[in-house]
């Protein structure tokens, strides 16, 4: 069910010396990383008690697809401003759709809500050791096509992605730095990173919809995330922009702007990595084509 996603070597014109590679996760069978995590929660859980999840698109794409193959009862909370490729994408397999509050914040909450109100298992699309355990499958492939990795660029959402990976990579290949990826207009567990505490942050319309939203109280992902993030660089709407411009033309691959997010840092400031190996992560590739039209 999860595929081991290629690495690919980009087609840009590069400083002297320097390396370019991604990491494909967009090419994942669900369109997204998410599949990994969602695969490892599911196949922990019985199959006795129904269960219920918050997630902005991906995590409830590939939690559907993990559940036709366990057999669990699933629903999905969704905020309103979830895209309608991804809301219909999740209805396709079956699941039970609730769309709830403005952002994924709010989603989350509702969810844990009905969890405790309606006898579900509530399964965090981050905040769960088991979903981190996951995504670390990645780190895991990504040592082995590779034999050597300076800089690793990873988009930051709740943080179970580049805390599973981060931890990973550490521990193999402790010389690698992982770079987090922050969208200027949801960032919140870049935020909590900084004060070293869950803090509130507001959150505004983004192309890299798949990063929106908020961290749990008391994650599991902030001390992880803490513990293996090098460095944490912020982009705003326009670098976001150039990615998706610059993965489409160059590299001829359509992504989400989760994933374009990622791609950012080298674009602006190609001189701070220069003669290094830089490996972006891709995190999936589930856009909404009408604001990716407008964009390319």
């Amino acid at each position: 069910m999860v595929r081991k996603t290629p690495v690919l070597a980009s087609r840009m014109v590069l400083n002297q010396g320097t390396q370019l590679f991604y990491k494909t996760e967009n090419l994942q069978t669900t369109g997204s990383f998410k599949l990994r995590g969602a695969s490892a929660k599911l196949t922990s859980l019985q199959t006795d008690r129904p269960v219920i999840t918050a997630s902005t698109g991906n995590h409830g794409i590939a939690c559907s697809v993990a559940a036709q193959k366990t057999g669990h009862d699933l629903t999905v909370v969704v905020p309103s401003n979830t895209i309608a490729q991804k809301r219909e994408k999740i209805e396709s397999y079956g699941t039970r759709l609730v769309i709830e509050g403005s952002d994924g914040v709010l989603a989350e909450e509702h969810a844990r809500r009905l969890a405790q109100t309606q006898g579900y298992t509530y399964a965090s699309p981050y905040n769960d050791a088991e979903v981190i355990a996951g995504q670390g499958t990645i780190g895991l492939e990504l040592i082995e096509q590779l034999p050597q990795i300076d800089n690793l660029f990873i988009s930051m959402g709740g943080g179970g992605l580049i805390s599973g990976v981060g931890a990973v990579i550490k521990a193999i290949s402790p010389g690698t730095r992982i770079i987090g990826v922050s969208a200027v207009n949801t960032a919140a567990l870049a935020a909590s990173i900084k004060a070293g505490k869950i803090v509130e942050t507001e959150h505004h319309d983004t192309l890299a919809d798949g990063v929106a939203g908020g961290v749990d109280a008391g994650s599991l992902t902030l001390p992880m995330a803490s513990e293996v993030i090098d460095e944490i660089i912020h982009i705003a709407e326009g670098g976001i922009a150039l990615g998706l411009k610059a993965l489409a033309w160059t590299e001829n691959m359509i992504v989400e702007g989760a994933a374009a997010l990622a791609l950012a840092p080298i674009l602006s400031d190609p001189d701070r990595f220069e003669g290094k190996v830089n490996v972006v992560l891709l995190c999936g590739a589930n856009y909404d084509q009408d604001r990716v039209r407008a964009v390319l």
